[in-house]
């Protein structure tokens, strides 16, 4: 435990390991004592100190550890893990008091949430004479006290063999000689089982201008724009063969989604509320150009004047912001990410989400063409209920007219058609009612015996 706590975070306290990885056990002492066995065969050492608040609102001091070179060696195999993988050794930090990596590895702490699990003793090479006292935390042997911190405990993400800190993310050069400007990320979190195939992690303990951390996500961005030709092709690649990657992607993996992975900061001074929002506020504004992303406006329909878009998030880093209080109290499955452009403190997942990206535009043009649909098919059924009333009425009205009156001898309409000119009319008799213009003029021919040939001759008599 104390090989793979150190293998990743490099310079912890006893109490720290503890919390990382056996907080079950009665008190650091159990760590304490791993530790010097662990010194006397040479894998790690004690180079300085750390101060911290104990429970009780007193300040103590305690032993930083740190481990030695064959103590890296010793901890890339507990990690499985390259030696060229594992970093220095944090002697010079663990000197200095490591004040920075301290809130590291507290902040790490606060995201495992390592559930305290039942212990056994482990004999030791030097069995201490003195006794220690037990600390508040739950004994070793007590089952039920145990199963009732647990339970208390949010649930947190990832185990310690997910995290590695501080990573070279070189925006030129290689990983062994990055080229300048490459940020160098406190921690990476690589916890695909859990949803988050990776999150690059700082640490802020209120030192820097807020200016200086606004720059870091832009110095990320800058690794994360970064190409490179795949070295072997790779179904789990989102590409072709040949074509250029991004490098983060070569060595982490796809996420899944479009855009960059999230950076999340975590703020660990202790400060009041109002300068805590202050300084969210000035980093959020200053690093804008790097999370915002992109607008895209478009016409909903054609000819239509309503306008609707998305947000373009291919390029834009998910800053995410949170404190090491809410942390430790919350876990990171909790609601205690804020978002940059997000409107309220949320989950990770929901962090993660970008309710307004194209996909969210593209449920809604759906939604929009569906009810067009829905429009036009209902405007379908009251025309062809206009035509069906429109052809019920003639209809009715065809039956109801009466039927045009017909000429006694040749059965032909009695009338001529109002819109046709019939020159017979002018030559034949005066209406009877009862025979058509042609059958008055055959009717009232000549009388005379050549007249009534010329008729039979017409008419077709013998």
């Amino acid at each position: 435990m104390v090989l793979a706590a150190l293998g990743v975070v490099k310079v912890a306290t006893a109490e720290q390991i503890r919390q990382l990885m056996c907080p079950g056990t009665a008190g650091a002492q159990t760590v304490r004592n791993g530790c010097l066995d662990l010194g006397r065969d040479g894998l790690v050492e004690s180079l300085g100190s750390a101060s911290r608040t104990n429970a009780a609102g007193n300040l103590v001091s305690e032993k930083l550890w740190n481990l030695t070179g064959p103590g890296l060696e010793a901890a890339a195999a507990v990690l499985d893990r390259p030696v060229r993988e594992m970093g220095g050794t944090a002697r010079g930090a663990a000197r200095s008091g490591a004040k920075h990596a301290v809130k590291v590895t507290d902040t790490l702490a606060a995201f495992l949430q390592t559930p305290p699990e039942v212990t056994r003793p482990v004999p030791r090479k030097r069995p201490q004479p003195v006794p220690t006292a037990l600390s508040s935390a739950p004994a070793g042997n007590d089952p039920v006290a145990l199963t009732e911190a647990a339970q208390e405990r949010p649930q947190g993400l990832g185990q310690i063999g997910s995290w590695a800190t501080e990573v070279v993310l070189p925006v030129s050069g290689t990983l062994t000689t990055p080229g300048k400007n490459s940020p160098r990320a406190d921690a990476v979190l690589t916890a695909p089982e859990a949803g988050v195939p990776v999150m690059f992690v700082e640490v802020d303990n209120g030192t820097e201008n807020p200016l200086v951390l606004a720059h870091k996500a832009g110095r990320y961005r800058e690794f994360f724009r970064r190409t490179v030709k795949p070295p072997t092709p790779s179904p789990n690649l989102h590409t072709q063969t040949g074509n250029p990657v991004p490098m983060w992607e070569t060595l982490y993996g796809p996420l899944g989604r479009e855009g960059y992975p999230p950076l999340a900061i975590v703020f660990t001074k202790q400060v009041g509320p109002a300068a805590m929002n202050s300084r969210i506020n000035n980093v959020m504004r200053l690093a804008e150009e790097y999370w915002e992303g992109q607008y895209c406006e478009f016409a909903t329909s054609y000819g239509s004047h309503e306008r609707d878009g998305y947000t373009d998030y291919a390029d834009a880093v998910p800053i995410l912001v949170t404190t090491l209080d809410r942390l430790r109290e919350h876990g990171p499955l909790g609601q205690v990410w804020f978002r940059f452009g997000h409107p309220t403190w949320q989950t990770l997942a929901d962090a993660l989400d970008n309710p307004d990206d194209e996909r969210a535009f593209r449920r809604r043009q759906r939604r929009r063409d569906q009810l067009r649909e829905q429009e036009e098919r209902q405007r379908e059924r009251e025309r062809q209920e206009e035509r069906e009333r429109w052809a019920a009425q003639e209809a009715a009205a065809e039956a109801a007219r009466e039927p045009d009156p017909v000429c006694q001898e040749c059965h032909g309409p009695l009338e001529s058609s109002p819109f046709e000119y019939d020159p017979r009319e002018e030559q034949a008799p005066p209406a009877d009612g009862v025979h058509c213009a042609g059958c008055r003029i055959q009717l009232a021919g000549p009388t005379s015996r050549f007249g009534r040939v010329i008729r039979r001759l017409v008419n077709g008599d013998e």
